[in-house]
């Protein structure tokens, strides 16, 4: 089951086992080998919802019996992870729909304007062939999400969804003044950011704990 408000566009999920694995992540306790587990099978739980809307085409399959029509996802499929922390979403997703290929957005904040900048552009050269879905654990200020975004649009994409596990008010609010055409998919939405930007309560830093750097 989902929440969503057709006005801004956010889909929050509301399924049982999405919450159970989701305080799993959320526990300041887990190891980041449950950490990344959890982090994955959400991913996947979530893309069975978030490719509900996506496009489909009626096409001819023949059967041992005869031949029917089957409906199929129309174009293709990319998925682009935000590094490091996107990362750990894509084997969730792609364990239910392998066909789908990856383009990979690197974005490092710049210490002095405090804006995200890029490090990593590798991306199909045809990204309008088909749906693109942005990953990133967390939505929070929305500053790299929106930069993303602006990338992926830049690049030809004209069909973009996102997807996070936890966003903050502040992020969904940036995303919808920058980006009001995309939908934005989350596993929970929290309360606020704190005075340094960390979501609340939220799942500490995503990237760290995902891979034991905390």
């Amino acid at each position: 089951m989902t929440h969503q408000t057709e006005s801004d566009r956010v889909v929050v999920f509301d399924h049982p086992l999405i919450a159970h694995k989701l305080a799993t992540i959320r526990n300041k306790d887990t190891g980041h080998r449950i950490f990344r587990a959890a982090l994955s099978q959400i991913a996947g739980l979530m893309i069975y919802e978030v490719t509900r809307s996506l496009p489909t085409q009626t096409i001819d399959v023949h059967t041992p019996m005869v031949i029917t029509q089957c409906t199929v996802l129309k174009g293709t499929i990319t998925i682009v992870p935000v590094l490091r922390a996107g990362l750990g979403m894509i084997d969730g997703i792609l364990e239910v729909m392998p066909e789908a290929r990856v383009g990979h957005l690197g974005l490092a904040r710049d210490e002095k304007t405090l804006e995200p900048h890029a490090y990593l552009n590798k991306l199909p050269v045809d990204l309008d062939a088909g749906p693109v879905l942005l990953v990133d654990p967390m939505l929070a200020t929305g500053g790299s999400a929106s930069a993303a975004l602006t990338m992926l649009r830049q690049a030809g994409a004209s069909d973009i969804r996102m997807i996070c596990l936890v966003a903050a008010p502040e992020g969904i609010a940036r995303l919808q003044a920058d980006h009001p055409e995309v939908t934005i998919y989350a596993a929970a939405l929290d309360e606020k950011l704190n005075e340094i930007g960390y979501i609340i309560p939220g799942l500490g830093d995503a990237g760290d704990r995902m891979y034991g750097t905390v």
